[in-house]
């Protein structure tokens, strides 16, 4: 065997620490509140979930990947990407679009941590919390200043925290189990009713397994190391990447809903809290107590850091294409960046809007855009996409992309 053939089967230690990234980027504010939308209705939709969800994930990203690595340029973004295949206005609205997609994400965990943490201090500290606008502040601030660290630093970060967040959420999943109703899997519910669940759910569900901001930097970083072989490379771990994401959210979320009522979730969709802080809560229990907050701090700290760096990359191609004279990358223009998260962050955590809302109106139909139908029409209209027509993939994947911006539009229209 040759040293090319072996660089593109060999698994290396660049692959797994792209693979816990990418993991940690998806585990966040997301897993934490799927259980509250998929579960109320029941057992049985989150069956169908299951089948949907691992095909979804994969041929998404994998064809996001291959939009950025489709470029003839191997230093372009996704930003600078969209303006190659599209032309400039189209470049600017879709840098637009991809900045719109995940900032609102960055909002979602300035409440979630927040609440987290607020829910900590009272329940299970039994103390009585800071007032909203000193702890949002504190909260938001320190994880302003451990992304200014640097991006290599956030990247090892991540690592270090993605091995306990896995082993804890296991454990806490396994430790539900006496507490399981299994009586959900004996009522049979209407066609309609499922229809109706995965309508709601398919934006919190697209949201739950989203790693798109993670991805322009991790096909480039792919193409830098593997060069041609950079494809073959990407798809292998984000296949992995997904198995990893099934198997432990899923598994996860079917805890937890079998765990709780449909009463219970609703509470919790009412007090605006993430499934764990309610489940610490509920249970009388000071495993399930302290545990659940701890998994809810790791899951929104790994998956902050991936989609801070998603929001800087789309904000940064954004004042470039409104500036196109000024160099790629300013350490003062990245200062003042931060200073723009930290504030809109802090004044939303204070405003303590719905997160369900954001998600589900906002965030997964505005994510659909840029992952599941911008790469679908690049493959019908750009040349250098031409090569991956005529796949039933696409199909899936457009079929579903449009289901969930169907409830964006009936959401806007307000049926």
């Amino acid at each position: 065997m040759n040293k090319d053939c072996r660089k593109m089967q060999t698994w290396s230690k660049f692959d797994t620490l792209w693979t816990l990234n990418l993991f940690g980027t998806a585990i966040g504010a997301g897993i934490l509140f799927l259980p509250i939308t998929a579960g109320v209705a029941g057992i049985w939709p989150l069956l169908v979930i299951t089948v949907l969800v691992g095909p979804m994930t994969f041929l998404a990203h994998r064809g996001l990947a291959r939009f950025v690595l489709s470029s003839e340029h191997a230093r372009s973004d996704i930003t600078l990407v969209a303006e190659e295949f599209f032309g400039h206005a189209a470049g600017v609205a879709i840098t637009l679009l991809y900045f719109g997609a995940i900032y609102p994400i960055l909002l979602i965990y300035g409440v979630s941590l927040t609440n987290t943490v607020e829910s900590f201090i009272a329940y299970q500290l039994g103390m009585t919390p800071p007032p909203r606008i000193v702890l949002s502040g504190l909260c938001v601030g320190a994880y302003v200043v451990i992304i200014m660290i640097g991006e290599k630093a956030v990247l090892a970060f991540n690592e270090k925290l993605t091995y306990p967040l896995c082993a804890i959420l296991l454990g806490l999943s396994c430790y539900l189990i006496p507490h399981w109703n299994l009586a959900a899997f004996s009522s049979a519910p209407t066609a309609g009713s499922i229809l109706a669940t995965l309508w709601v759910a398919l934006p919190v569900l697209v949201f739950a397994f989203n790693h798109s901001p993670a991805i322009s930097t991790f096909a480039l970083s792919n193409r830098e190391q593997y060069g041609e072989y950079a494809e073959a490379h990407v798809n292998r771990t984000l296949k992995v990447t997904t198995g990893l994401l099934v198997t432990f959210v899923m598994f996860f979320v079917f805890s937890c809903v079998l765990s709780l009522s449909p009463e219970n979730l609703s509470k919790a969709k009412e007090q605006n809290i993430s499934v764990l802080s309610y489940l610490a809560n509920h249970f009388d229990n000071p495993v399930i107590a302290y545990f659940g907050p701890l998994i809810a701090f790791l899951a929104i700290s790994t998956s902050f850091f991936g989609h801070y760096l998603g929001a800087r990359e789309g904000l940064n191609g954004l004042l470039l294409k409104a500036r196109p004279g000024l160099p790629t990358r300013s350490v003062g223009r990245e200062r003042c960046i931060a200073l723009f998260f930290f504030v809109t962050l802090w004044v939303t955590a204070i405003l303590n809007p719905s997160v369900l809302n954001l998600i589900e109106k906002l965030s997964g139909p505005v994510i659909a855009m840029i992952l599941f139908i911008m790469p679908m029409v690049a493959i019908a209209r750009v040349p250098a996409m031409h090569r991956y027509k005529g796949a039933l993939s696409n199909v899936f994947v457009t079929v579903l992309g449009c289901i969930v911006i169907g409830s964006l539009l009936a959401a806007l229209l307000g049926l």
